[in-house]
């Protein structure tokens, strides 16, 4: 790669910065970090610019919406070091990262379809820690809306064992009974186990689900998450264009020569 194409004109650094809004010593900052080219200095030690570099800041500010900061600095390093593969390499993981991102946004949306809405009230259900009936006792009650281990595992058609490795996983936050020790699973502990089960179908591993659960606590439940998620598929979508933005002005900038 070439450094300064000879055609003449000189900048400023208030001439990049005022383009954008920035301070000159925003500009100098991106030129130490190996954004922009270095630049000409005068024989009093002055830096000068050219178009080159105009381009290089635009291509630069255009990829930090659709890849951030750290990523854009680590391709236009890689431009202007003349790596241009590695460049590219690292839009690709963006792509990749923003792929991931819709899938699971996708799988989200598919867990919260599968719910029946009828089975998210469990009612007073009773029983012992591994779900057989017993008489109820004022020891081992629940509220209208809980449940024990055996009954949400008989509902969700799997072992008790698997609703206690999400336990350990932290996906499902059942409280103890106080006199029993007894698992005692709330609305919310049942939501978050149905909507566990249903990833765990699509093919999700634990790992991957812990991060989804946190965004439903976050959101206050399931209707909250709603709207959520409205958000989230809007700025996928927002960042989905910017790369669109950000890969025409690194464009511009790779056919500078």
């Amino acid at each position: 790669m070439g450094s300064n194409p000879q055609n003449g004109v000189r900048l400023r650094p208030v001439d990049l910065a005022r383009e954008h809004g920035l301070s000159t010593q925003a500009i100098r900052n991106y030129e130490d970090a190996g954004v922009l080219p270095a630049a000409v200095r005068t024989p009093t030690g002055y830096r000068t610019y050219t178009p080159l570099h105009a381009r290089a800041l635009r291509a630069f500010l255009a990829l930090i919406p659709g890849h951030g900061h750290q990523t854009a600095t680590a391709i236009m390093r890689a431009v202007n070091d003349g790596d241009t593969a590695t460049a590219l390499r690292l839009v690709d993981e963006s792509h990749v990262q923003l792929l991931d991102d819709r899938r699971t946004l996708q799988a989200v949306e598919s867990a919260l379809r599968d719910l029946d809405p009828a089975d998210s009230a469990t009612g007073t259900a009773t029983g012992t820690e591994t779900g057989t009936a017993t008489r109820p006792t004022s020891a081992t009650r629940t509220g209208p809306r809980e449940t024990f281990i055996g009954p949400l595992a008989a509902q969700l058609r799997i072992r008790p064992a698997t609703l206690r490795t999400w336990e350990r996983a932290g996906l499902v936050r059942p409280r103890r009974d106080p006199q029993t020790g007894y698992r005692v699973y709330d609305e919310a502990a049942v939501r978050d186990a149905r909507l566990t089960h249903q990833l765990r179908r699509g093919g999700y591993l634990l790992e991957q689900i812990a991060p989804l659960i946190a965004q439903v606590r976050s959101a206050g439940g399931l209707e909250p998450l709603e709207a959520t998620l409205h958000g989230w598929n809007a700025r996928l979508t927002a960042r989905g264009r910017a790369m669109l933005t950000g890969a025409a002005a690194l464009e511009a900038y790779l056919q500078r020569s």
